[in-house]
């Protein structure tokens, strides 16, 4: 249904969505505020979150991704669009402190940064208003109705890059699809991960002749000498002549799951390590007290010489990954590599960073934002599913136990890695034809 006399080729849905949004607005700034007590960047720049961003001198190309993971995504084709197109700045958003510094932390003042906008039309007006993007481009999944119905008004190209979408996600997408085909429709091009994802979009309105099948750009992960270097000294610390494995980027519900696999693997490799890295870094604490709690030593790798709990000896069994944006150097340091947000229904975490090592890859049951990948995995049999802590502490006990099957295991993965590098040519090529 439209409301065409209030606002030209907006559903309802749309009209009811937006002033939800604004209804909930100042409890969402309070929220901010709270948690902004703790961590002091979710809130400092609340004016960038109502659109009150920094003009700009230039129209920019507009590169939106949510979180700390999209922002990683993102970093190769904003390297690549860098060198592309020198003289065109480049403006990255997020929605998260962490996502913002993730971006600061990779590109210095190579790029502009602001907090994206709340996804209500003044919000999304007053920043479209002020940086005047040539184009967007949304990492993924995110399909924010205001930012692209307005971006679509103003004669913006957008570009869903990277992107995926679930059966899950298809599904319920489908019961709202009057709302959903009209901002597919505004979208020029939907480069998606595989073919599962392409149907999923032109099931849910997209139209064919804006949707092609890339690749993922994420199977061109690159990893420098320095991060090469940097891995290998740590590794060294940690100890070569021990087994080290690593349970990255892990939810709440996970980590006592992974601590109670580490106390079994330790009964059968009593100097075995475990790098746990929580996924949001508010959690680390956290996740140190909990280490404490259940009899383990831990060294913080933010605290190397504070605050550790270690006997006379230096002995500990758990090291703590409390830095941001470190993890695809720690993954070099460890044998075996466990990726989270799987043993709980979060839906899984990116396990190519771990197989660009060679390393093989362990996961739980829910992997359903990353199916199309981890089937590849499987396919390659570069990749171990483990779906209790038992499972999990069996599979890294049995890797452990045969070396040269761990090997093995990590270079299928590495080769699934290698066979489908090149979507990122493909991504910048579709773009800038589209520009």
């Amino acid at each position: 249904m439209n409301i065409a006399p209030f606002l030209p080729g907006v559903t309802m849905l749309h009209f009811l969505y937006s002033l939800f949004f604004r209804i909930a607005l100042p409890f969402v700034i309070l929220r901010l505020w709270w948690n902004g007590r703790k961590n002091p960047g979710d809130f400092v720049n609340w004016q960038e979150r109502m659109g009150y961003v920094a003009p700009s001198s230039k129209p920019v190309i507009w590169v939106h991704a949510v979180s700390v993971g999209e922002t990683i995504a993102a970093a190769p084709l904003v390297r690549a669009l860098l060198r592309h197109n020198p003289d065109i700045p480049i403006l990255m958003t997020a929605m998260t402190s962490t996502g913002s510094a993730r971006a600061k932390a990779l590109f210095g003042d190579q790029v502009l940064y602001a907090f994206s906008p709340y996804d209500t039309p003044g919000a999304v007006k007053r920043f479209v208003d002020r940086v005047q993007p040539r184009a967007l481009v949304i990492m993924e999944t995110e399909l924010w109705p205001n930012m692209i119905a307005l971006s679509h008004r103003r004669d913006v190209p957008i570009f869903l890059i990277n992107a995926r979408l679930s059966e899950r996600s298809a599904r319920k997408y489908k019961r709202v699809a009057s709302s959903v085909r009209p901002l597919l429709r505004s979208i020029r091009w939907i480069a998606a991960q595989a073919e599962e994802d392409a149907n999923r979009f032109l099931s849910i309105g997209a139209t064919p002749s804006s949707v092609s099948v890339t690749g993922s750009i994420k199977f061109d992960v690159e990893i420098s000498g320095q991060i090469r270097a940097e891995s290998g000294a740590l590794r060294q610390m940690l100890g070569t002549d021990r087994p080290v494995w690593i349970a990255a980027s892990t939810h709440e519900g996970e980590d006592r799951q992974i601590l109670e696999a580490h106390k079994n693997i330790l009964e059968r490799y009593p100097r075995a390590r475990l790098i746990i890295v929580p996924r949001h870094p508010e959690r680390f604490s956290a996740v140190a007290a909990l280490v404490w709690s259940m009899g383990l030593n831990v060294r913080r790798r933010s605290k190397e010489t504070g605050e550790t709990s270690e006997n006379e000896d230096g002995e500990y069994q758990v090291y703590l990954g409390d830095t941001m944006g470190e993890l695809l150097m720690l993954y070099g340091a460890a044998d075996v590599a466990f990726v989270g947000g799987s043993l709980i229904e979060r839906g899984g975490h990116n396990p190519l960073e771990p197989a660009a090592w060679g390393l093989p890859v362990l996961s739980g049951p829910h992997i359903f934002n990353f199916e199309t990948i981890y089937n590849q995995l499987d396919a390659g049999r570069g990749f171990f599913m483990t779906p209790s802590a038992q499972a999990l502490a069996a599979s890294v006990i049995h890797l452990f136990n045969e070396p040269e099957e761990a090997c093995r295991v990590g270079q299928s993965a590495l080769a699934v890695v290698n066979a489908n590098r090149g979507a990122l040519e493909r991504v910048v090529d579709g773009i800038v034809e589209r520009v």
